[in-house]
């Protein structure tokens, strides 16, 4: 069984507001093991990033101004996901940007979902520890991962820590 932990960082909260992606993090799982194999890349999302959003992940508009579009590493990126199941934390939100960069490629490159399956760890996180604050599970709060200047590479590696927690 082949998975992989997404994280992304964005220019904004609205992908339908012209918001970008602006760093992608895959974590390679097999038989819910993590793998050499990983997926990095920081993006030009052609846009400034909100002061909001800089707050919350610390890049700046000028760590991204040598960096590819999406549309230059798309190849690579759908590569490493396809026919995986993609383990993301809150996946509403990733997949609607993921989902409007493919957009704006053109509809010959379909959606997310025609790539790989998705899993929403947010939604099994809650029904496996009701009750409790499920942004930030056990194994995540031991971790010093959560400050801004951390790329989301290494938040992948508390996701998919977390995913073993909250496998049934």
């Amino acid at each position: 069984m082949r998975q992989v932990v997404v994280d992304t960082e964005t220019t904004g909260l609205d992908a339908s507001q012209g918001h970008r992606i602006i760093e992608i993090a895959c974590v390679e799982l097999v038989n819910r093991r993590k793998t050499n194999r990983h997926y990095h890349q920081y993006l030009n999302p052609g846009r400034d990033i909100d002061d909001g959003a800089f707050e919350v992940h610390g890049i700046s508009n000028a760590d991204l101004e040598d960096k590819p579009a999406f549309g230059d590493i798309a190849p690579v990126f759908l590569d490493f996901i396809r026919d995986a199941e993609l383990i993301i934390h809150n996946a509403p939100f990733d997949v609607e940007f993921l989902n409007s960069e493919l957009q704006l490629l053109g509809p010959e490159w379909g959606r997310l979902e025609d790539y790989c399956t998705v899993t929403d760890s947010l939604v099994l996180a809650r029904e496996r520890h009701p009750g409790q604050k499920t942004t930030s599970m056990p194994c995540a709060a031991a971790t010093p991962w959560t400050t801004p200047s951390v790329t989301c590479t290494a938040r992948c590696w508390t996701p998919s820590c977390c995913w073993r927690c909250t496998w049934p």
